[in-house]
Parts: C-alpha cells; structure tokens; sequence
C-alpha cells in the first residue's frame, strides 16, 4: 500500500531554533515591573543598601560638624580659627564625604542593574 505524502514524517536534526522557558526560570525586571513580592524584594534591598549609605554620610557629618559649636565656645577669643574652619578647614571634608556617597549610589544602582538584567 503506497503512503500519502500528506502522512509523511518529519526528522528534524538541527538545534531547535526557539529556546522555551527553562523550569523555574524568572526574569527579574519582569519580576519588578508586576510588581510581585519578589520585585518589591529586590527593590526594597536596593532602597535598604541606599539608606545604609546616606545614613553612614549623616553619621560622619553629624560627628564631624556636630561638636564643632563646642570647640568654638571653648575658646569664644579665637574668631579667626573659627571662620578658618568653616571656611577652609571643613570644605575638603564635605567633599569628599559627597564624593563618597556619589560613588557608592553610582555603584549600588549598577549592581542593581546587573543583578536585574538578563543576560
């Protein structure tokens, strides 16, 4: 009995051109944007990690300016000493503390980036 060529099969040999999901698999940015609870989990670490440092930049600043009105009414003659530490004495400091901080956000939100993305 001849077979139809309708009812014939198929070998297919190659690699399959379209990859399914694997089991398991999750794709964090989408995980994020419907907003489920692991993306609220990913966020908030990053919200978490970002007030970690900005609250390490307040404690430095709180102790570095904060007894600066106490040195100041130790010695109330020394007029000059104080305009020479607010003006030139505390900038250095500032900046470097805001450089600091710059830099640590800068690489908290790439490591945000790089966890969330697919590669």
């Amino acid at each position: 009995m001849p077979q139809d060529p309708t009812e014939r099969r198929v070998v297919v040999t190659g690699p399959p051109r379209r990859a399914g999901r694997a089991f398991g698999y999750y794709r964090p940015r989408t995980e994020i944007d419907e907003q489920t609870t692991l993306g609220h989990t990913y966020v908030r670490s990053l919200m978490r990690i970002q007030l970690r440092a900005g609250l390490t930049v307040f404690a430095v600043l709180a102790l570095l300016v904060g007894p600066l009105p106490l040195v100041f009414a130790v010695a109330p003659d020394a007029r000059r000493l104080e305009w020479a530490v607010l003006g030139f004495g505390l900038y250095p400091p500032l900046v470097l503390l805001a450089r600091w901080y710059v830099r640590r956000a800068e690489r908290n939100e790439r490591d945000f980036v790089r966890l969330v993305e697919d590669r």
